[in-house]
């Protein structure tokens, strides 16, 4: 490996009484598109070389010192609560810092909330999920609004009378902040509002009470009265929300400004005072009889608001890996450059298998987001579909909760350096549990995969078709597969069991893909430290006979 800098003395500055020697220079200035091997991999093997100039144009701004600065304005200055203003009138707004508007911006002119709707192509949704991938290592807070727009457009095309008036605005590349009614935007942004005090995951235990204004049923008006714990991204211009109508819980599309150019009234109570995601507000509201149109059959909110939660579950995937992706970075850029006990970090045997198993970790990632992209990019066909059903929630389960233990080796490779404020990976392991939890926890995810094997049983042999394409490449991966199809001939999955369970589809999976997709080095490494491990849990058990320096090698961030 080559380290970058001189760690020879310079001759100390005026007014230092030393020489600062041996650290490492910050990582800036670099594109991350063309720096990772794998994720371009991914863009050619998911038909999506046309976008490469976008993309690299997109690395090069999300690697610049200016565009990092961004992030951590936006991250230091968490967002403020306005109920009312001076004289007592509410006003229910949230105030940002620029910084957060600028990546905004850069979002939404980049298309990241709408381009595989507004130009469906092949490739679309591949290109859409590398630029997104880039953008969450920037700053993934903001991203929660950016993916929530983007993922309300399946399920308000369920109420075509709402999707001809509000999709215009929500696809438009402007990205307009200001609070004014809808009609007067140059574009638009959604949020959603589905979880309660009493209930979280178990929308169905909502209390929210919808009443017709008039005639009632699939794109009318309704009033909502009650309350919601969560209402994601406060400053959208509307949400998609859940309530109790006659017919049962059913979804609706709630303003911020009614009709009739009045302020909807969505009380603001608090922002939620979370450990990571700052950037993004998330707040507690009432709902005191704020209009909002129905949107799908009454009584089928679940059924019409989950196309929407399949696609921010995608999303926690891209920005997880796209976590583990910049934690990497950080920890193979610094012990590049960092010397200890006589040698650079990254040469030394034992750091090595760290390195080797966190870059391991981040491409098997990579891999298994960007097949779920392809899928998505075939809408049509019965097998990609039902596959796209099962692994998304296996992937979301598996990727999101592996990112908080990736975030904090990665942290450890950098010492006392990487617990430091001004360094970004505090950041990334305050972030790191956020897509677990969020969109369906761990539980919920496993419970989906048992619901989808039983709903559509002839899921699990599009999903082992899948993992056979590999068949042969390894005997570690074809022992494990067999042990796998084994388990499922048995008397059925237990509930019980469901999270070992859902672990190994997902090991099963990223093998296949590695196997089928990636260099020798990297596909051996998985075989041999993921289906075939018999050493410890932690990162850096990578066996004896594993080829480090091609894995390093291929994930270093210099290029």
């Amino acid at each position: 490996m080559n380290a970058k800098v001189n760690n020879v003395p310079d001759q100390t500055l005026p007014g230092q009484n030393h020489a600062v020697f041996n650290q490492p220079q910050p990582l800036e200035n670099y594109n991350l598109y063309g720096a990772d091997r794998a994720l371009r991999d991914s863009v050619k093997l998911g038909g999506a070389a046309w976008a490469e100039p976008d993309l690299v144009d997109h690395g090069a701004w999300a690697g610049r010192s200016e565009t990092i600065a961004l992030g951590f304005q936006a991250n230091q200055s968490s967002p403020v609560l306005h109920t009312h203003d001076r004289f007592g009138h509410r006003r229910d707004t949230v105030d940002f810092h620029p910084a957060y508007h600028e990546l905004m911006n850069r979002a939404v002119r980049g298309g990241m909330h709408s381009s595989p709707w507004t130009d469906p192509k092949p490739g679309a949704h591949v290109a859409r999920a590398a630029k997104f991938f880039i953008q969450s290592q920037v700053e993934a807070a903001h991203c929660c609004p950016i993916t929530m727009t983007f993922a309300a457009v399946p399920a308000l095309l369920k109420q075509p009378s709402l999707a001809k008036q509000w999709l215009p605005g929500i696809t438009s590349r402007e990205y307009d902040p200001r609070n004014i009614p809808s009609e007067q935007k140059s574009g638009l942004t959604i949020g959603m509002a589905m979880t309660e005090k009493q209930g979280g995951s178990d929308v169905r235990a909502n209390t929210t009470i919808a009443q017709a204004l008039g005639v009632g049923g699939p794109g009318e008006l309704y009033a909502l009265t009650g309350h919601k714990w969560f209402m994601s991204a406060p400053m959208c211009d509307a949400f998609l929300v859940l309530a109790q109508a006659p017919a049962g819980l059913t979804c609706f599309l709630m303003p911020r400004w009614q009709p009739d150019g009045v302020k909807n009234p969505v009380h603001l109570q608090r922002l939620k005072n979370k450990m990571g995601n700052l950037a993004n507000a998330s707040s507690e509201v009432e709902l005191d009889g704020a209009q909002a149109w129905m949107v799908g059959a009454e009584g089928r909110g679940v059924s019409t608001i989950i196309e929407m939660v399949a696609v921010t579950r995608f999303d926690c995937m891209i920005g997880s890996a796209g976590g583990m992706r910049q934690a990497t970075a950080q920890a193979l850029h610094h012990c590049n450059q960092r010397k200890a006990f006589g040698a650079l970090l990254i040469d030394q045997p034992l750091m090595q298998n760290v390195l080797a198993d966190l870059a391991l970790e981040s491409e098997a990632a990579t891999a298994l987001t960007m097949r779920i992209a392809r899928a998505l990019d075939h809408p049509g066909s019965r097998e990609e579909k039902l596959l796209l059903r099962l692994a998304t929630a296996v992937g979301k389960y598996w990727i999101c909760k592996r990112t908080p233990n990736h975030a904090y080796e990665a942290m450890e490779c950098l010492g006392g350096n990487g617990l430091m404020e001004d360094c970004i990976m505090p950041r990334l392991f305050r972030e790191s549990p956020v897509n677990s939890i969020w969109e369906g926890s761990g539980n919920v995810q496993c419970l989906d995969v048992l619901r989808a094997l039983k709903k559509e049983p002839e899921s699990l042999e599009v999903f082992f078709s899948e993992l056979a394409l590999a068949k042969g490449a390894d005997a570690r991966f074809d022992r494990f597969v067999t042990t796998l199809e084994h388990e499922f001939s048995g008397s059925g999955a237990k509930e019980a069991q469901a999270r070992n369970l859902v672990d190994r589809m997902a090991l099963a999976l990223q093998g296949s893909l590695l196997l089928r997709n990636s260099p020798p080095a990297i596909a051996d490494a998985f075989c041999a430290g993921r289906l075939a491990a018999s050493g410890g849990l932690n990162t850096g058990n990578l066996p004896a006979g594993t080829d480090f320096r091609s894995i390093i090698q291929r994930a270093l961030p210099e290029g």
